[in-house]
């Protein structure tokens, strides 16, 4: 019997999605070798400043007495050193939110290294360099999997993938693609200053470091952009209409004083809640495609619509195509949350084994 495949895992970026892929790593190695014969080593594991390597090198070893040691971060040191010298096959997943991690995805891929990544700034960034890193995997056949930038653990990339492949045609997409956003104005109902809720959103970690990131609706804009690139539109950020939630003065601060400041929204934002109640609806963010008219920003819904009964962090995408024209496919479940991100990170790294021939474990 031949021996398990092995692969060479990195990580970049070990905050809260990254140590939770890291985690959930750890825990399911054992099966995986087990029931699919494909084992899992983590070679490293990089932030902005350092990588820690699990190395080989045996000088290195000595000095250091172990196998583990920190060194200033290198991007091309550490995916050599993750690809190894033996031959293995080598998935470096991206768990930053970093232009200069994306800016090395085309040569990664080139060199064979496979790319797992919910980073949206690869798929939504310059068109230019999202067309290098394509042809970067096509020419050498490695992977590149982003499910994890849109809708975090939900199928929603793979979906509008399966519907273009098997030739049906996007006519219009409408979604919730944010789960701290979905959840935000599940919870806004007047009875809590909106200031609180994003506190509360951003200590449970459902907000970007940055709360600026999902208020502004630019982390919805790229997810947007990401569907229609999948969907084959030249699409790019400025391109869509972007109605940002934070004041004028506020969008200039440091991330500090903004959370300092968080109540000087609760004003405006009760006012907009005021007048939606008054018309009968209830506030939510929304991202619409259609054709090539990208829009994002809050609206007002009426009680009857689909996007008023969805559940915390509930996103809801629906997909408007030549043969789903009469009725949507709808998309919809919890999008938000670093467990759920790392889960859709994980499963694209699981997709690229199975597409060098590892057999699907049973469950």
């Amino acid at each position: 019997m031949s021996g398990p495949l092995v692969v060479n895992v990195g990580v970049v970026g070990p905050g809260k999605v990254g140590s939770a892929l890291l985690n959930q790593l750890r825990l399911a190695a054992p099966r995986l070798l087990r029931d699919c014969r494909l084992e899992l080593r983590v070679r490293g594991v990089s932030d902005s400043r350092h990588m820690w390597l699990d190395c080989d090198d045996e000088a290195l070893n000595g000095r250091t007495h172990g196998a583990q040691t920190w060194r200033p971060a290198a991007l091309d040191a550490f995916a050599a050193h993750v690809a190894g010298h033996h031959g293995e096959m080598a998935v470096l997943a991206d768990c930053s939110a970093s232009d200069v991690v994306a800016d090395c995805y085309d040569a990664w891929l080139s060199a064979g290294i496979h790319v797992v990544t919910p980073n949206k700034r690869a798929a939504s960034g310059p068109l230019e360099r999202w067309r290098r890193i394509g042809a970067a995997a096509q020419s050498s056949g490695a992977h590149l999997g982003y499910e994890g930038t849109v809708g975090a653990g939900l199928p929603v990339v793979q979906t509008l993938r399966d519907l273009v492949d098997t030739g049906d045609e996007l006519a219009s997409v409408e979604g919730m693609l944010s789960g701290t956003l979905a959840w935000l104005f599940n919870r806004f109902d007047g009875s809590v200053p909106f200031s609180a809720l994003v506190r509360e959103a951003h200590a449970m970690g459902y907000t970007e470091p940055d709360p600026r990131d999902d208020l502004s609706g630019m982390d919805v804009a790229r997810k947007l952009v990401i569907l229609a690139r999948e969907a084959g539109l030249a699409l790019s950020l400025d391109d869509v209409s972007v109605a940002s939630l934070i004041p004028p003065e506020l969008a200039d601060c440091s991330r500090d004083d903004f959370m300092e400041r968080l109540g000087e929204m609760d004003a405006p934002m009760a006012s907009r809640l005021a007048e939606a109640q008054q018309a009968g609806g209830v506030l939510r963010h929304v991202a619409r495609l259609d054709g090539t008219r990208a829009s994002v920003g809050v609206q007002v819904v009426e009680s009857g619509h689909a996007f008023a009964h969805a559940r915390l962090t509930d996103n809801v995408v629906r997909f408007a195509t030549r043969r789903y024209c009469d009725n949507a496919l709808v998309v919809q479940g919890p999008g938000a949350g670093p467990e759920v991100t790392a889960a859709a990170v994980f499963a694209d790294l699981l997709r690229v084994a199975g597409a060098m021939g590892v057999k699907r474990c049973a469950c």
